[in-house]
């Protein structure tokens, strides 16, 4: 195996990882904000349910991102490739471990408050997407870069 193709492989690895990394932690901030939620509201599972899950879709991204740049993984691959998928493995995984953590953490906000009788589902949806929108950026930019190389 060419060193280029292990540096490459080494950014998908960053890639599905972080990504990966920052979906679990926040879907687990979420779900420990539920259950603490439930005992005072547990009318509200479904909009608990729904901001719970919104951080995974990061690990999703890091998933397509390999999928996008699959097919530059061959032996044949240049330095030049290499770098460019490493890069956008990097960019990608560290985008989506941050803003999945940090929705996670907004989500959980929204979560306790709605536990606490207040009417913030659809506000918390909105501020949520917030964090979404740097993760789609930096997916629509892996796939810009995947189809340049």
């Amino acid at each position: 195996m060419t060193t280029a193709l292990i540096l490459a492989y080494v950014g998908i690895a960053l890639m599905i990882g972080l990504c990966g990394i920052g979906s679990a932690l926040g879907v687990t901030y979420g779900g420990n904000a539920t259950v603490g939620a439930m005992k005072k509201n547990d009318e509200a599972f479904g909009n608990y349910l729904v901001l719970s899950a919104m951080p995974g879709t990061q690990g999703l991204y890091g998933f397509l991102g390999f999928f996008l740049l699959q097919g530059v993984l061959s032996p044949e691959i240049t330095m030049n490739q290499a770098l460019a998928v490493f890069s956008c493995g990097l960019f990608l995984g560290v985008v989506g471990l941050v803003s999945a953590i940090r929705q996670g953490q907004l989500c959980a906000n929204g979560i306790t408050a709605i536990g606490n009788g207040h009417d913030v589902f659809g506000k918390t949806l909105i501020l949520a997407a917030f964090p979404e929108l740097y993760a789609i950026i930096a997916v629509a930019a892996t796939f810009l870069i995947s189809a340049a190389i």
